[in-house]
């Protein structure tokens, strides 16, 4: 494998195999295509691949690297890939027995069992329903699978930067200067962690948290376990630094020294996951560990006119930064406005837009992205619906929406409790209907009539095609009565036989019928991405389950009922690389939330920002039981979180996500507003003000 390196990136490649090197620099400089060059110099220096360590924040960061070393087509041992959470489940797995009784656990000679986030939020759900039952969380408003998810990320935000989980609820309450009845919210989330922790130790469960716990209090201590991480691992490559905890860093700091060769690259302007607890500031402080330092100032991605634009808008959102004016040329070049009066109009001309550039500037679909600040169910709907009829293939991810969200897996699920009457789960018309719609590739008119007459809900039976009246079916077209006649004999046959584990089931289904010719998963990319989430996390659900020490359920048709329980409470989808890479694959537009995208450090050719006026680009997202930057090392205890905090973090992280997208941009921005939202109202939020004081700026000084 050849890399075209510029004179910079060569020095990171052939600096010496021996000391620690820190490169850093903006996103789009080029370290990671100079780690992962240099990785492979490791490996064909002699290194044996086994002592290779390569540590990211998120495993979808490790991508260039495992690409790479599987075309190099490296023979010997494997390279050892993971995140601060897999070496801390590894560790635990691996020296179990040393920490069981140790650390509390009630079952010492039994195995553990680690959790997902998924299974983690169902065992949380056990604990936090009979809470609620009792009262509590009363002036709490969001959906449970919030509430869930939030108690479990306060558990996680403590164990990454070492507070004791059972501080949490004090530390947030001190910085608290609003009602006092939120300091009792706090003290029930409190309460739920530490019921939580006490039933993990009683059960054997891992979670996140307990996994990082244990790894910092009881293994990495132990002189046996460091023994062997630190012989077993001679060479780290350790990518986008600014992404990680504090405990990470905490952890490479004493961890270097013993490293023959260390490189660390930090992303200057990153630090774009502190909302999950990274922090920028710890990771710089890892500069002073290292022998070395190379800075990679020279973007490789953005045209000269997106880098004047960027350096124009961090200096308005932060003055502090110097500046010179940029050239009104600049702007003209870099940024577009799409501006109509209604909504629908707008999704109208950006979707004539991205066609333009299809056809008549021969741009590949990938080298597109179409971004905003959330990305709503109605929004993504009629952007797709507009899409699909222009022809141009897209996909989406929201890592974030739960697979109940989803249609496909809806459409799954409904089918699963029809091909399981034993579970006692009806199905309404309507969920039917959409599942129809979904699976059948027909209209929802078409799909609703058909489900009035076949389905039967207290039997849980769907009658024949045959026997609906001629003209009926001359209404529901012969080939939707041809896939809805395969469908149902599929479920008969099914029902015939001994049931299957869901995820077993789901696979079977997908496979022999819905994707085939016809069906709607044959073409549908985005939901053959959602199918694949769903079966890993049913299976995943399943293995927890049936390792548990005191599983709920052990059926296979109570796993299958309790699993749609789950799903029906909104648990969110942890993030599954199978799908994320595969897709990744595809040549299609890509639909985002704007952090989403920075997640995937990719570079793209244009970018389009739908409703820069919109307040969701700059406004922190209500969380009532948690809080990002007081359950950070930086927050002092006796402070009070007040409107000046929030108005300076909004602002800075709003500076940090318009830096770190022109960083992604080779040539052209879109602004795409309209003079009424999505919802009706008029845009006046912080970033369109941005653009609009940089405009008359520029013009001025012509």
């Amino acid at each position: 494998m050849t890399f075209n390196l510029t004179s910079t990136q060569r020095a990171v490649v052939e600096a010496s195999l021996e000391g620690s090197l820190f490169v850093r620099g903006p996103a789009g400089s080029g370290k990671t295509t100079a780690a992962v060059a240099r990785a492979l110099r490791l490996l064909t220096s002699g290194v044996p691949a086994e002592t290779l360590f390569i540590l990211t924040p998120q495993r979808t960061l490790q991508k260039p690297y495992r690409e790479a070393i599987l075309q190099a087509g490296l023979a010997g041992g494997q390279v050892t890939f993971s995140t601060l959470g897999g070496l801390a489940r590894r560790a635990c797995d691996l020296f179990w027995p040393i920490i069981a009784d140790r650390a509390g656990f009630h079952h010492p000679d039994r195995p553990p069992v680690f959790l997902t986030l998924e299974t983690a939020q169902y065992y949380m759900a056990r604990i936090v329903r009979l809470k609620l039952e009792e009262g509590w969380f009363q002036s709490v408003t969001i959906d449970r699978n919030r509430l869930y998810a939030q108690i479990l990320d306060n558990l996680n935000k403590a164990a990454v930067i070492g507070l004791d989980h059972r501080q949490i609820g004090e530390r947030l309450a001190s910085a608290w200067a609003g009602d006092p009845a939120q300091r009792r919210i706090y003290a029930d989330a409190q309460s739920c962690a530490n019921l939580f922790r006490q039933y993990c130790l009683e059960h054997n469960l891992l979670d996140f948290s307990l996994q990082v716990e244990l790894f910092f209090n009881f293994l990495w201590p132990d002189p046996q376990v460091r023994a062997y991480l630190t012989l077993s691992y001679r060479h780290l490559i350790y990518d986008n630094v600014e992404e990680d905890v504090p405990r990470a860093h905490d952890l490479f700091k004493e961890w270097l020294p013993d490293f023959e060769s260390a490189l660390l690259i930090y992303d200057e302007g990153g630090g774009h996951q502190q909302f999950l607890g990274s922090d920028p500031l710890t990771a710089a402080s890892l500069e002073e560990r290292c022998q070395k330092t190379i800075v990679m100032d020279q973007s490789l991605v953005m045209s000269p006119a997106v880098s004047e634009l960027a350096s124009a808008l961090l200096h308005i959102l932060t003055p502090s930064r110097p500046l010179p004016k940029p050239r009104r040329g600049a702007i003209t070049e870099s940024v577009t406005i799409l501006r109509t009066r209604y909504y629908p109009e707008l999704l109208e001309t950006l979707t004539n837009e991205i066609t333009n550039l299809l056809t008549h500037q021969s741009l590949p679909p990938s080298e597109i992205v179409i971004l905003a600040p959330y990305l709503s169910d109605s929004l993504r709907f009629a952007l797709t619906q507009r899409l699909e009829q222009a022809g141009i293939p897209w996909w989406s991810h929201r890592p974030s929406r739960s697979l109940r969200d989803e249609p496909a897996s809806q459409a799954l699920l409904t089918l699963a409790a029809l091909a399981h009457p034993a579970w006692e789960i009806q199905p309404t018309p309507l969920e039917v209907a959409y599942a129809f719609l979904v699976v059948l590739q027909t209209d929802l008119v078409r799909a609703k009539l058909l489900t009035e007459i076949v389905y039967r809900p207290k039997e849980l039976r769907l009658t024949p095609f045959e026997a609906i009246r001629p003209a009926i079916q001359k209404r529901l077209t012969p080939a939707l009565g041809e896939r809805y006649a395969a469908l149902r004999a599929w479920l008969l046959t099914y029902r015939e036989n001994a049931p299957l584990p869901l995820d077993h089931f789901l696979r079977k289904l997908f496979g022999e019928l819905l994707s085939q010719p016809g069906f709607g998963f044959h073409t549908n990319l985005d939901a053959v991405r959602v199918v694949a989430s769903l079966v890993q996390s049913a299976r995943n659900f399943r293995h927890v389950m049936q390792e548990s020490t005191d599983p709920p359920v052990s059926e296979t048709l109570s796993l299958g009922r309790e699993y749609l329980s789950l799903l029906q409470e909104g648990v969110i989808a942890a993030q599954y690389l199978e799908s994320w890479w595969s897709i990744q694959e595809t040549e299609a537009v890509l639909i985002a939330p704007a952090h989403t995208f920075l997640v995937m450090n990719r570079p793209v050719t244009i970018q389009f920002w739908l409703d820069p006026g919109a307040g969701g680009w700059v406004e922190r997202v209500a969380q009532p039981l948690t809080h990002p930057y007081i359950l950070s090392r930086h927050w002092s205890p006796d402070r009070l979180w007040t409107e000046a905090e929030e108005t300076q973090t909004e602002t800075q992280t709003l500076a940090r996500l318009v830096g770190g997208l022109l960083a992604r941009c080779r040539r052209r921005i879109y602004l795409a507003m309209s003079d009424l939202s999505e919802t009706g109202f008029e845009q006046r939020g912080t970033l369109l003000r941005a653009f609009q004081r940089l405009l008359q700026e520029t013009l001025s000084s012509e």
